[in-house]
């Protein structure tokens, strides 16, 4: 695609990362196919072709317009189109600047600002998060019970005690997860002791700075980034073999702090490496020797009958489509078909948050393909697909890790 960018973009460093995209697309429509919103709405601008030619524009010196904005905002950021891309366009990263570019230009109604503001403000914060819930629960019973469902529960379990071992790896347990779902991470620091592995959570990190970084609010994100190196950063020092991550959305997150960082030079050096080190426990286990690894998958899933929800985090941003499927597998488990397995199930961060409409009609076509195969569970790698999915499934939601949990 040829571009004319106005200089005032050029010059600086997105607007000439924003130019070698662009130029990489042939605008083929290949991607249009497996655009989620594209589907449901039929229009070339809620694709992301479309929101492509969009951006160009504004990079090449046009005015954003609030129309602009509304068709940025509907893009869930599955990157499903790059998945599909025959020319590897690196959509995510494009919208990323382009969103940039229009929150700057284009001044949000005082509501949406505030819905925003909310957001950042209270789900990096585990503490803040669990008293609003809490709150919120109280006046659970006068809400629609379509709603009622989608508010999740406060838990508090004890954390297990595991062995001092000579291997260690750093977890992040997450903002949500670690308020709504804190048994991922009691089932992971369990699994993994039984591979001679403990898990340290390092006291001072938090928000793996996801949430921030695709509101727009950059400097945001990337303090919560520094502060999380901070953090882990006399761990690595001391040997930590790696950074596990239970969350495939905070995962992508972290695997992009070198890129991200890159032009910071206190910190460039330490973020190419904590992203070098960051793992998905599927990951991390199929690293582990074969024997030890079989020793604790045998015998775990019996020929239990369950649907594997492939967040769009895993597999289409990083590409690591039948990985958890394989161990499961392994393990025993009967996997069902699932079809479109590659669409999103509209949770995408807090698009089901802001963009509640359209994220229904994509639970509700997820939902039924899941439950389409008769599972008896199902189960995802990402918290936000976890909720979303479990606010409406009539069977139990759960991260895969803790079907590993189970053993006596």
């Amino acid at each position: 695609m040829q571009t004319r960018m106005a200089q005032q973009f050029l010059e600086t460093a997105q607007g000439a990362e924003a130019d070698t995209i662009l130029r990489s697309c042939v605008h083929c429509g290949f991607c249009t196919a497996t655009c989620p919103t594209y589907q449901l709405l039929g229009d070339e601008l809620d694709g992301p072709r479309g929101r492509i030619y969009l951006i160009k524009q504004l990079l090449e010196g046009n005015e954003a317009t609030t129309t602009t904005q509304l068709h940025l905002d509907r893009c869930l950021t599955c990157r499903s189109c790059e998945t599909t891309c025959p020319s590897g366009v690196r959509y995510g990263r494009l919208l990323d600047i382009g969103r940039s570019v229009v929150e700057q230009q284009v001044k949000r109604p005082v509501l949406e600002r505030f819905k925003r503001w909310l957001l950042r403000g209270v789900l990096p914060y585990p503490t803040r998060f669990e008293a609003l819930l809490q709150a919120v629960w109280l006046f659970r019973e006068t809400l629609p019970k379509r709603l009622r469902k989608k508010i999740p529960l406060v838990k508090r379990i004890k954390i297990p005690k595991v062995e001092n071992h000579p291997r260690k790896m750093l977890l992040l347990a997450g903002c949500v997860q670690s308020v709504v779902t804190p048994e991922t991470s009691a089932a992971a620091l369990r699994v993994f002791d039984r591979l001679g592995i403990e898990l340290i959570r390092a006291e001072g990190a938090g928000c793996c700075g996801a949430l921030s970084h695709h509101l727009s609010a950059e400097q945001e994100a990337l303090n919560f980034m520094r502060r999380n190196i901070d953090a882990w950063w006399p761990h690595i020092e001391m040997g930590a073999e790696a950074l596990l991550i239970g969350a495939s959305g905070c995962g992508v997150t972290v695997k992009q702090y070198g890129e991200l960082l890159k032009h910071d030079p206190d910190y460039a050096e330490k973020a190419a490496q904590v992203s070098a080190m960051a793992a998905l426990f599927s990951e991390a286990l199929q690293r582990e020797p074969a024997e030890a690894l079989g020793s604790l998958l045998e015998g775990v899933g019996r020929g239990r009958r369950i649907a594997f929800h492939s967040p769009c985090t895993l597999q289409h941003g990083q590409k690591l489509t039948g990985l958890v499927e394989s161990i499961l597998t392994r393990a025993g488990f009967e996997l069902t078909e699932i079809a479109d397995s590659h669409l999103c199930c509209g949770s995408a961060g807090s698009y089901s948050l802001l963009q509640p409409k359209l994220s229904q009609q994509l639970l509700d076509n997820k939902v039924e393909n899941l439950e389409r195969g008769m599972p008896e569970l199902i189960v995802t790698a990402n918290i936000g697909c976890q909720m979303h999915i479990g606010s409406q499934a009539e069977v139990p939601v759960k991260h895969w890790i803790e079907l590993f949990d189970e053993m006596p």
